[in-house]
């Protein structure tokens, strides 16, 4: 299995600028993703979503879909460099503060994805003393480029 990274919101986009296979997900719901803003060039996969908010059942098979089944790069028993060294196409997933993409992270690399990353404080950050977003890390903070629907 391999191991989740973990990688800062402007680390991000400078692996999204040097490696043009590189994929950023955005898992937060479709209200999330459209109301309040998106990375420019993020593909939504909804981790969790209405009508239900239970864990999307085919979210790994959504991900292989978005990356046309170029991801899967199964270890062999006693190497772990051959998932780094392939064709393995990068994928950055990122939540609103980096908790839900944790998650959705862990369960791709127990499917054999090879380079998993989660985009630390999210799209928005963790709440300030005043209960607001954006104003204490995440991608907006960061003024990295991002749109809204």
């Amino acid at each position: 299995m391999s191991e989740l990274k973990s990688i800062l919101p402007k680390d991000a986009w400078q692996l999204l600028q040097d490696n043009p296979k590189a994929v950023l997900i955005d898992i937060r719901s479709t209200m999330e993703y459209l109301f309040v803003g998106h990375p420019v060039g993020s593909v939504h996969v909804a981790w969790i979503d209405e009508p239900d908010w239970e864990v999307n059942p085919h979210f790994e098979a959504d991900v292989r879909k978005v990356l046309l089944g170029g991801v899967s790069c199964p270890m062999e028993e006693g190497h772990p460099e051959d998932a780094e060294q392939g064709g393995c196409a990068p994928v950055l997933l990122i939540c609103r503060s980096g908790k839900r993409s944790l998650e959705a992270g862990h369960l791709l690399c127990e499917h054999g994805f090879g380079k998993v990353y989660n985009v630390l404080e999210g799209f928005e950050g963790d709440l300030d003393e005043h209960h607001h977003r954006s104003t204490n890390g995440g991608w907006r903070y960061h003024d990295l480029p991002w749109e809204q629907c």
